[in-house]
């Protein structure tokens, strides 16, 4: 099997998580790097850079105390049904990671649209100022997917700056995990997967004022 593809199965994922936007708004289509370690059996860790695009939105300016929201509408994408010649099962357990930002509170978020994300619809949770999208799939080898529109409803602290980005700074702290599954001639291979943004763009830019 020849890992370093095989591991580009993460880039297929690597949206979901991104703060999100409204207001006299400031748009951006970000294209985001993923440094990936999949630990794959046998062969062991392996690295890849993955990316996907997405189009962030965001009130330029918001004012001190007011509600805003921030959006992010993910591409659709296609799961390969082979890779390195060892066919693709299935890609699953998505957890995808963003910070709650600086200078402001979360209240709440929506989501809207995706398909093809298995029977158990994505959902969010927010702990220790960490949102974390989360489905656990599976999407077999071959599907075509897409993650769905995120609104994060927030309100603005008393002065600043607000800016929007993905959690994760290395393997042992990543911003996305899942698992791929491939048949190979040893049987079927599962390998957990860890990656952080590499570097880590800042998505939008709100001044509070």
């Amino acid at each position: 099997m020849k890992a370093p593809h095989f591991y580009r199965l993460a880039a297929l994922t690597a949206v979901a998580a991104l703060p999100l936007a409204l207001a006299a708004p400031a748009s951006a289509a970000t294209a985001i790097t993923f440094d990936c370690q999949a630990d794959a059996p046998v062969v062991g860790p392996q690295q890849v850079s993955l990316t996907q695009n997405a189009d962030v939105t965001a009130p330029a300016t918001v004012a001190p105390g007011a509600a805003f929201d921030v959006v992010i509408d993910p591409a659709p994408n296609t799961v390969p049904s082979d890779v390195g010649g060892n066919k693709v099962k299935n890609i699953n357990t998505f957890a995808l990671k963003f910070p709650v930002p600086a200078n402001s509170t979360y209240v709440g978020a929506d989501l809207a649209g995706g398909s093809g994300l298995g029977d158990t619809p994505p959902t969010i949770s927010v702990a220790d100022g960490v949102a974390t999208l989360s489905f656990p799939g599976p999407i077999a080898g071959g599907a075509t997917f897409e993650l769905p529109t995120i609104t994060a409803h927030l309100k603005a602290g008393d002065s600043g700056t607000i800016e929007t980005k993905l959690s994760g700074t290395s393997y042992s702290d990543p911003g996305l995990t899942f698992k791929a599954v491939a048949s190979s001639i040893i049987g079927d291979v599962t390998a957990p997967t860890a990656c952080f943004p590499n570097p880590s763009p800042v998505f939008t830019t709100t001044t509070i004022g």
